[in-house]
């Protein structure tokens, strides 16, 4: 028998609610492309900083006795200098007793300055090869280098072997290294070395084109004469031979600021320098070079008064004068390769902060398995070796209330269900203003059911904290269990979720909602989820006594409770996570009770999930906003913020959001560093994952073929659930609102007895 009540609630017509949810979701728009920019802009840092600081494929080093027929002969018995001019090569060699001195590789925060400050000293120019990813990286040094007098080339931005590269990619080393120096010296140079490049015999068909290339763009390309090889690590001794010429040559001298450790190099510098100079030999650089040999002038090296007189400022003032190569960067190229240094400067601040936070992160994602699995032991041996005793059995009667707000599909399911019940109860179907035909549905199911303890209460829409508030008000027994409208009950589930009421401490339980609609790949990643995220959390919280939320699905209350707090709140989102947490602070005692079981009907597709999630996590965030005084006070309330909200800020909110660190730096590593090492720390990641997802099957009774979708869910799902929670922190943060949205059902979750497991 069924019968029909009014109640109290304010109206809302259904084309008011369908343009409140128009204006919502509009306004949620820009929320969502703000989080995907966030997400952007992480990955964009990532990808910059993998870029600089590693090379990404194409080092192929050309091999030895490749074939040299397409080189002109006189390049390659020329001089270490090539020049192309009206389309021919020209090359230069360094005048006697003349040293070119060049470094490359750099520039290296711990040996570049050291060279500089040595060169200062003895007023000895330099030209500096410079690789495009160390200039953004350190572009005050490169200033540093330029200011002093030396001179800069560009030894491409990656340290590539451009011999087998297209022809973009060798633009793109070139034009990236030169915004490089444009955003950190405010210059652009002619002067390029290749990697792996030595003296111009070695110059053959596969490299030669690369020089042509280049040098009809109007570059310079420079070789070596004499190789010190600091890059052995053969002894000072032998640095200083190696780049001594012989008899009165000149040469250009190759030596290493960066790329390794310099010490050595370092250390025979000056050495090197006081050698030559002692022989004779004047220091310039490869514009001095050429210079002297398009005027036919006396070389004016920077140190070449500084034997006789120490006259260092003109020596420095005669450096600077060398410095042809340079060209002052105008226009858009000195705006982006400002914008490119500024970039980079984003990322190396970045990257270091994230891979703090990547650890916090990870200790915590582990620690928080650590804890779910020693807990859930602890809270399984304890019920099930029945060491945990509620009190005398609860047979009276209660009441079950079941707020429906267009739920036709569902509705009958949910009472077919509830007429099985092993426990007395009477049924209170608030209907929130359904324009389907829930009620109607309702009664007839009840009467063909032949339910005589079913009422039917219709109100006019006032949303669902409303409708059990109503629900509450019309019950007639001192304990109310919830459920959803489309959720159904085992025959024993009443029962089981009633039995902790034995406690008087007791306020409220929370039941075991399972995913229904499981056979589908979004309904198994949820199963999963349900197992191991909620119902294991919720074991270790029942022992921590700081539960924090009771599901919608299925949760038991003393109907005392409910009316001391007030009853169920419209101020969050999240009612249930809301209405836990006032029990907590009103000295009520929240459990969990494994045994009584829920089915329910997950989302069918990924905007409804989305939907959904976005509710439940922002929800949660409203909610522990409203309890935050609870951090600071005493009793069950202080217990609660000082302990339970604490566990639910890092393992709900502060963790999830940084989680993706961990997803963002595999890939990181697998593209720049080292691809197997990363796939063997993702995998031992997931191994732990899937230990824990296994003991929560082993506890909840579940099937383990459930847990081959694991993989695909991490990979997938988990990155879904990471950007509703950030979507749901900027809408926290800009402090949007969004009111409480109905998901579409289908009616598949059936009776227990139907339901796969």
């Amino acid at each position: 028998m069924t019968t029909t009540t009014p109640s109290r609630g304010r109206r809302r017509a259904p084309t008011r609610m369908k343009r409140a949810a128009g204006k919502a979701a509009a306004l949620q728009k820009p929320r969502v492309i703000l989080a995907l920019l966030l997400l952007l802009g992480l990955t964009s840092v990532m990808l910059l900083d993998g870029y600089l600081r590693a090379e990404v494929g194409g080092d192929q080093r050309v091999r030895d006795g490749a074939s040299s027929s397409k080189v002109p002969d006189t390049v390659l018995n020329g001089g270490p200098i090539i020049s192309f001019r009206g389309g021919r090569a020209t090359t230069t060699s360094v005048p006697a007793r003349t040293i070119a001195l060049t470094f490359d590789d750099g520039p290296n925060p711990t040996y570049t300055p050291q060279v500089l400050k040595i060169l200062e000293k003895y007023d000895v120019p330099a030209t500096f090869f410079v690789v495009g990813s160390m200039v953004s990286r350190y572009p005050g040094i490169v200033k540093d280098m330029v200011d002093q007098g030396n001179e800069v080339g560009i030894h491409t931005f990656t340290h590539v072997d451009l011999s087998y590269q297209s022809d973009a990619r060798v633009r793109r080393e070139m034009t990236q290294t030169q915004l490089a120096l444009a955003g950190a010296a405010g210059i652009t140079t002619t002067l390029f070395r290749a990697p792996y490049s030595s003296e111009t015999d070695a110059i053959d068909n596969y490299s030669w084109p690369v020089y042509e290339k280049l040098g009809e763009e109007g570059y310079t390309s420079v070789f070596v004469d004499t190789d010190s090889d600091d890059w052995k690590k053969p002894g000072v001794s032998k640095i200083v031979k190696w780049a001594t010429p012989s008899g009165t040559s000149g040469a250009s001298v190759l030596m290493h600021d960066a790329g390794g450790d310099r010490d050595q190099t370092i250390e025979a510098l000056p050495t090197y320098i006081e050698k030559m100079r002692a022989k004779g030999y004047t220091f310039t650089t490869i514009s001095g070079v050429i210079e002297a040999q398009n005027t036919g002038a006396q070389l004016p090296g920077g140190d070449r008064n500084a034997n006789q007189n120490g006259n260092q400022n003109a020596d420095r003032d005669g450096a600077a004068r060398l410095q042809a190569a340079h060209r002052e960067a105008t226009g858009a190229t000195l705006y982006e390769g400002k914008a490119l240094v500024g970039a980079v400067a984003v990322a190396e601040y970045a990257v270091p902060t994230l891979s703090v936070g990547l650890a916090v992160v990870g200790v915590a994602v582990m620690g928080r398995f650590g804890m779910m699995l020693i807990l859930a032991r602890r809270h399984y041996r304890q019920r099930n070796r029945r060491r945990f005793g509620w009190g005398p059995a609860v047979t009276r009667p209660v009441s079950v209330i079941v707020p429906a707000y267009n739920e036709k599909e569902c509705i009958a399911n949910t009472l077919e269900s509830l007429a099985r019940s092993t426990h007395p109860i009477e049924v209170i179907i608030v209907d929130d203003g359904s324009s389907d035909g829930t009620s109607e549905i309702a009664r007839a199911a009840a009467e063909q059911l032949g339910m005589t303890n079913v009422r039917v209460v219709r109100q006019e829409n006032a949303g669902k904290p409303a409708a059990l508030n109503n629900g509450v008000r019309s019950a007639g027994h001192d304990i109310v269990v919830m459920m959803d409208g489309d959720t159904v009950f085992e025959p024993d589930t009443v029962r089981q979720l009633v039995q902790p009421f034995a406690n008087e401490e007791v306020g409220a339980v929370a039941g075991n909602a399972k995913v229904g609609n499981r056979n589908t790949i979004i309904g198994a990643w949820q199963h999963i989820e349900y197992v191991m995220g909620f119902n294991l959390d919720r074991r270790m919280y029942d022992l921590l006594r700081c539960m924090p939320t009771i599901p919608g699905a299925i949760g038991a209350f003393r109907r005392e409770a409910v009316l001391q707090v007030g009853g169920m709140s419209e101020d969050t989102l999240a009612e249930d996570t809301d209405i836990t947490i006032a029990m907590h602070r009103a000295g009520w005692r929240v459990v969990y009770q494994e045994h009584a079981r829920a089915w329910t009907e997950a989302p069918g597709s990924l905007k409804q999930l989305w939907s959904q999630r976005y509710r439940w996590s922002y929800g949660t965030m409203q909610a522990l906003w409203k309890h935050r005084k609870s951090l600071t006070d005493k009793g069950p309330s202080g217990r609660f913020g000082r302990v339970g909200m604490p566990l639910v800020v890092i393992f709900q909110i502060v963790t999830p959001v940084f989680a993706p660190l961990i997803d963002v730096f595999t890939a990181y590593s697998m593209i720049f560093v080292d691809f197997q090492a990363a796939l063997y720390a993702w995998l031992a990641v997931l191994g732990v994952q899937l230990v824990c997802a296994a003991y929560a099957f082993k506890l909840d009774r579940e099937k383990y073929r459930y847990l081959l979708m694991m993989p695909l869910q991490q990979l997938a799902y988990r990155q879904m659930m990471y950007l509703v929670l950030i979507h749901s922190c900027i809408t926290a943060l800009t402090g949007g609102r969004l009111r409480w949205q109905k998901l579409k059902r289908t009616g598949e979750v059936g009776t227990p007895a139907g339901v796969g497991r």
